[in-house]
């Protein structure tokens, strides 16, 4: 018999804290301020509303009232049945069950995998639950997940949690703008660093904190910026964590010596976080769902839609949870504390970061031969015979010359920071399922053009593809993802897990998300055991919005896609 509790009732601090020891350890109060759904059948409701972070008040999304939606919690075994209503006036929605292994029709991709959900109209998505983690779910219609259409989603293990913890915490990171999105992406195609006011400065210069007077004007040649980092900032961006701003400051409440374990998911639309809890040691024990091999970190980068599960031992003092946007324009802060009412302190933003060479894919080149102006690189990064699949197209602005894995970095800015996660630390705490050599390789070019704002794979906008990406049903291949440009991609395959190749055997990290760092590139292996037709694309909302994004064909051998 299973217990049913109703956290609404549990976000008291002093409730939540007399009921702790009754509880199992996945039903304990978690993240005050997300309602929880669970059980045989699931109702969320769509619906325009206002959102009021740090007392300023803007339109936005929700759903069941509230942003983020509603903590769905499921268990690992059992058969979801979500009844979705659209209450959008004029406007069609979507969920997008995200990491998810299900049947392609329930996946929730307009055009890809159904039609969508009509104004006033209803759709119930059904499908099995064949996993557990740490996973989100999202609009993928127009711009909706900017405006607030996103919540946390928990899958319970069928059998004993591998991962020991008392307490949890749902962690959501997002960015809000009280600008509507088709806005944000007018002003991104007018001018590609619109929101970019950290520019270099005379200042700068004179001080010494920016590039030499020779690196800019070699950068200028090539009409790049090494400060565009981030293409919307904090200049119009509010940093939140489970929809509240800094200055609101959700807390989390903890006893001390307790093993706390907090779910971290990055379902902002286009922020790539930097995590750290000054003071605290943090366990990463999960990544994308699946467990992995305990590594003890001090901070860890965290791409748009990936999700990190670590656990801390906080003792009897209060902790600030810092996610500083990768770019230094802003953070989110949240309290981690042993009682209601108590802070830390809020460290300063860190000086911004300047894109490197590495960055342009000049990894494997002697940075210092650059030629008049820059002009022996800008050649080389436009010679398209170093990247025969990819379209001499407006899309494709530059062609990284010697592009390296990247995959052992911590991610740009963190460089010189002590204790930082790398993919390189992740080891899968299972063997894979699935440890065949590939059959075929597979190249796929990350490409872009910033100052018209053009975002595609190969050169190729998904409004110009012609057929989609085929794979044969239980075919094993090695897909290597080549960045081009200067921009991080956090690349996400529906319906499937892949296994990034970075030196782990058997027991290579398993994700459905994948962040290639600019002018660099990362490699996984793909099982394509999932029939259907599945999207493929960057996370970055307004890159994918712009045209990086593809679809994913899986058809039984013999069968034309």
């Amino acid at each position: 018999m299973s217990m049913m509790i109703d956290r609404r009732s549990l976000l008291t601090a002093g409730g939540a804290a007399a009921l702790v020891p009754w509880l199992p350890a996945w039903a304990q109060p978690i993240s005050p301020g997300l309602p929880t759904v669970s059980g045989a059948d699931i109702h969320l409701k769509i619906a325009h509303q206002m959102l009021t972070v740090d007392g300023k008040t803007s339109h936005a999304i929700g759903i069941n009232g509230t942003i983020p939606g509603p903590l769905v919690r499921l268990k690992e075994g059992t058969k979801a049945r979500i009844h979705v209503a659209n209450a959008l006036q004029g406007e069609d929605s979507s969920i997008h069950w995200h990491g998810l292994i299900l049947p392609f029709h329930m996946d929730g991709v307009p055009g890809i995998s159904f039609p969508g959900i009509a104004p006033g109209k209803s759709f119930t998505y059904e499908f099995p639950v064949r996993q557990s983690g740490t996973y989100w779910y999202h609009s993928h219609s127009g711009l909706q997940e900017q405006m607030g259409h996103y919540g946390p989603l928990i899958i319970d293990p069928a059998d004993a949690d591998p991962v020991a913890y008392d307490r949890e915490h749902v962690i959501l990171l997002s960015d809000h703008s009280a600008l509507h999105p088709h806005v944000i992406f007018k002003k991104l195609k007018q001018m590609g660093g619109y929101f970019n006011y950290n520019k270099q400065t005379l200042a700068g210069l004179l001080a010494g904190e920016d590039q030499a007077l020779k690196d800019r004007v070699a950068w200028g040649a090539m009409r790049m910026d090494p400060t565009d980092i981030s293409d919307v900032t904090g200049s119009t961006y509010t940093y939140l964590i489970n929809g509240l701003g800094p200055a609101d400051n959700w807390t989390g409440l903890f006893r001390a010596g307790e093993r706390v374990r907090l779910r971290i998911i990055n379902a902002s639309a286009m922020t790539t976080f930097n995590v750290r809890i000054p003071g605290l040691t943090m366990e990463v024990v999960q990544a994308d769902g699946l467990n992995v091999r305990p590594v003890r970190v001090g901070e860890f980068q965290i791409a748009v839609a990936e999700t990190y599960d670590v656990v801390v031992t906080p003792s009897d003092e209060a902790y600030s949870l810092i996610a500083e946007s990768s770019d230094r324009s802003g953070l989110a802060r949240a309290t981690l504390a042993p009682r209601a009412g108590m802070t830390a302190a809020v460290p300063p933003l860190r000086p911004r970061p300047l894109a490197t060479m590495q960055d342009m894919g000049m990894g494997g080149m002697d940075h210092g031969a650059m030629g008049h102006g820059g002009e022996t690189m800008k050649h080389s990064m436009r010679d398209m015979r170093a990247a025969p699949t990819v379209k001499d197209t407006p899309t494709v602005q530059s062609i990284s010359p010697m592009p390296v894995d990247r995959t052992g970095d911590p991610g740009q800015g963190l460089e010189g920071e002590p204790d930082v996660l790398s993919y390189q630390d992740l080891v899968a705490l299972d063997r894979n399922p699935d440890t065949r050599t590939p059959s075929r390789q597979l190249q796929i070019h990350l490409t872009g053009n910033m100052e018209r704002y053009m975002w595609a794979f190969d050169g190729v906008k998904m409004n110009e593809v012609k057929a989609p990406i085929p794979f044969t049903e239980g075919e094993r291949v090695r897909v290597t993802l080549v960045n081009d440009t200067m921009m991080t991609h956090p690349i996400h395959l529906h319906g499937h897990f892949f296994e990034l190749v970075t030196g782990k055997g058997d027991h290579a990290p398993r994700k459905h998300t994948v962040n290639v760092q600019p002018g660099g590139k990362a490699t996984f292996d793909l099982t394509a055991d999932a029939p259907g037709d599945w999207a493929f694309h960057c996370h970055l909302l307004y890159h994918m919005h712009a045209g990086m994004m593809q679809v994913v064909t899986v058809r039984p051998a013999g069968e034309a896609a």
